[in-house]
């Protein structure tokens, strides 16, 4: 078994990564606009965009993780943190399956259509209820913000297993390493 993961899937975990926190961070810059201009509706547009993209990266991720598979753990991790670091990466694709579909249910709840950085356009399939929306618009922030979380935990650990346990759990996941 390789002791690293694919290019192809390190690539695609921090693209992930960086429009996880790159969409998070769009939730904030909208706050800098006043309701009804312009530069507001570009963020958002500019949000549901990458949040489309984000969704596209998983199903390549998920469906690669399917093909190739990933490295073993440690055999010196414990059966516990074994079960622990799988429940956290199954956590983790739930999120990153959930979100962006939040994302797209709340969209269409606003009456919104669908842009994908103006390629193509997928109108609302129903119309719109507010009071819909605004439940969705929770969940999808809820899930958010557990993403984050989730995710700090989940690097924490990697930097924990990289710099006190002295493993390759972190080494698995870097651009340009082909493990011990």
């Amino acid at each position: 078994m390789n002791p690293t993961y694919a290019s192809s899937q390190k690539a695609i975990h921090w693209a992930v990564f960086l429009l996880v926190i790159g969409l998070y961070g769009l939730t904030y810059v909208v706050d800098l606009f006043p309701r009804g201009d312009p530069g507001r509706a570009l963020v958002w547009w500019l949000h549901i965009s990458f949040g489309l993209l984000l969704f596209a990266l998983v199903v390549v991720r998920v469906g690669l993780r399917l093909a190739l598979g990933t490295p073993g753990l440690p055999a010196e991790m414990s059966q516990l943190e074994q079960w622990v670091a799988k429940i956290a990466h199954l956590l983790l694709y739930g999120l990153l399956v959930a979100i962006p579909i939040l994302g797209i249910l709340l969209t269409w709840y606003r009456g919104d259509a669908l842009s994908f950085f103006g390629l193509f356009t997928i109108p609302a399939p129903f119309s719109p209820d507010r009071a819909t929306a605004g439940f969705i618009r929770q969940l999808h922030s809820l899930c958010a913000n557990a993403i984050l979380i989730l995710a700090g935990l989940h690097a924490a650990a990697a930097l924990w297993h990289h710099f006190i346990r002295r493993d390759d759990v972190l080494k698995r996941m870097l651009p340009g390493t082909s493990g011990s």
